[in-house]
């Protein structure tokens, strides 16, 4: 009984990996009546390729391209011969395909197939990904390819299926990004925890534990916090040695408290029906910092972000322990995934900024530590030269800065003025106050401008508490054991 239990399980295995790796070739010109000798050799090649014979459909295929060079159908033989390795599979046959893939890109770059041969080229990548914490070079691939293929042809039909595997490739670009900043964190480097984290949020905010990596962003500025209140203030002979004045201590706390309750805020805000939210809450008042209130908007989005997300099977979580590549059901099927980087934080950014703030300068401002020198800055007001002012950074050492005229375009701000970024009239004679001319050339559209306001005004009502009591998902019993 053993051994046919074996013997069917075998069995299983072997058919559920022949399934896997048999990939069938469709002709698509088999609807195209023609008994013309270059669609019949097209039409040999398919069927090969169909019984898995991919060097002689490959034979076939050359034989058409070398005799009829200007046939109509030369274009679609040439991307059936990278569709000829793509379907036998292995390392070096991907290899050649998306050679070929790219030589059709680079011969037909008109063709709407050009679009289909750039997205193979991405789901080459895509196969060979392997999980979070492994090699992340093909990971790395896909998401360049899929990314070049959505830019370069946005009117591809094949440009939904492209962005949906984008997203799938991210979520385990943040998964990676995220288990490294929760690697520094356990270890209390929570500068270098707070930039992989932040780059991490600001790259993927479709993560699915994002609101894991904002909670854990808290915690970093709150772990400063804590380790700055045990800081030895500074008496009027600067004694104890290594201690800190009392307004800059000051300035350090309330900073870290504001910079921990931002990320807070944007769970609840951004994120209001994710698991994190009620905590993120508990901690605003444990700090004693207002509580926001989500907006309608605001939990619709969340809401559908959270219902298009899958979850594996068990069965699905045992193969996926001898799977190479990763679990990706937990990836969302609704909105647009990133097409761009924004610039990475780096940790001495972070406590290049911390500095500023501790002693009352801008973020603008450049602070620079060096050694047992003091700090030194170009910002306009000079820092305190009191004889306590401490030799360096409670949180790290910055060896260099940036130039003090360039903000980080990473950094989280406060709202701006509705007239922060309005035009100034110069001293020309013209009254300010007087509205702006008309454009000439400006398309009136009445209708559509009131509906844009009114879903603007439904976007600051705020949700009430059965909106953010519904529709909640549940961890399961092992997340909540163990929620990393």
């Amino acid at each position: 009984m053993r051994r046919i239990h074996l013997i069917i399980v075998m069995g299983v295995l072997l058919a559920f990996t022949a399934a896997c790796s048999n990939k069938k070739a469709v002709n698509p010109l088999a609807n195209v009546g023609s008994k013309q000798p270059d669609k019949i050799l097209f039409d040999k090649a398919m069927d090969a390729m169909r019984r898995n014979r991919f060097d002689v459909a490959r034979l076939t295929l050359q034989t058409l391209i070398n005799t009829y060079p200007n046939s109509e159908f030369i274009a679609r033989a040439k991307l059936a011969v990278g569709d000829s390795w793509y379907a036998e599979g292995g390392t070096a046959a991907l290899a050649q395909a998306e050679q070929e893939y790219s030589d059709f890109e680079i011969f037909f770059p008109n063709m709407p197939e050009a679009a289909e041969a750039q997205l193979k080229i991405a789901n080459i990548h895509y196969q060979q990904m392997e999980k979070a914490d492994r090699d992340y070079t093909h990971a790395k691939r896909a998401e360049d390819e899929y990314r070049k293929m959505i830019m370069q042809y946005p009117d591809s039909k094949l440009v939904p299926e492209a962005k949906q595997k984008l997203l799938e490739v991210q979520e385990v670009l943040a998964e990676r990004e995220f288990e490294i900043g929760r690697f520094y964190y356990l270890r209390d480097s929570y500068p270098a925890s707070i930039a992989r984290l932040q780059s991490m949020v600001d790259r993927y905010p479709l993560y699915s534990r994002v609101d894991e990596a904002l909670y854990l962003l808290g915690e970093d500025y709150e772990g400063q916090l804590a380790r700055l209140k045990s800081a030895a203030v500074c008496d009027d002979h600067g004694q104890p040695r290594g201690c800190m004045p009392e307004k800059v201590k000051a300035n350090y706390l309330a900073d870290l408290t504001k910079r921990a309750s931002t990320e807070y805020d944007k769970i609840i805000t951004r994120y209001p029906m994710m698991d994190r939210a009620d905590d993120a809450r508990k901690r605003l008042t444990a700090l004693n910092q207002p509580v926001p209130r989500p907006t309608k908007a605001a939990v619709a989005l969340n809401k559908a972000e959270e219902a298009s997300r899958g979850e594996a099977t068990p069965v699905q979580r045992v193969l996926g322990i001898m799977k190479k590549g990763p679990d990706v059901s937990q990836a969302a099927k609704v909105g647009n995934p990133t097409l761009v980087d924004p610039d990475p934080v780096a940790p001495t950014l972070v406590v290049q900024q911390e500095t500023a703030a501790g002693f009352g300068l801008s973020d603008k401002a450049t602070v620079q530590i060096v050694g047992t020198g003091n700090a030194a800055t170009t910002d306009s007001a000079a820092p305190p030269t009191d004889n306590n002012t401490p030799a360096a950074s409670p949180f790290g050492q910055v060896g260099s800065a940036a130039p003090a005229n360039q903000p980080d375009p990473n950094e989280l701000k406060p709202t701006a003025p509705a007239d922060s970024n309005e035009l100034k009239p110069t001293d020309n004679g013209v009254d300010p106050s007087l509205p702006p001319p008309t454009q000439t050339n400006e398309i009136q559209q009445t209708q559509s401008s009131s509906s844009s306001a009114t879903a603007q005004s439904d976007d600051n009502i705020p949700a009430s508490d059965k909106d953010l009591s519904s529709s909640k998902k549940k961890k399961g019993l092992l997340k909540k054991i163990i929620p990393f």
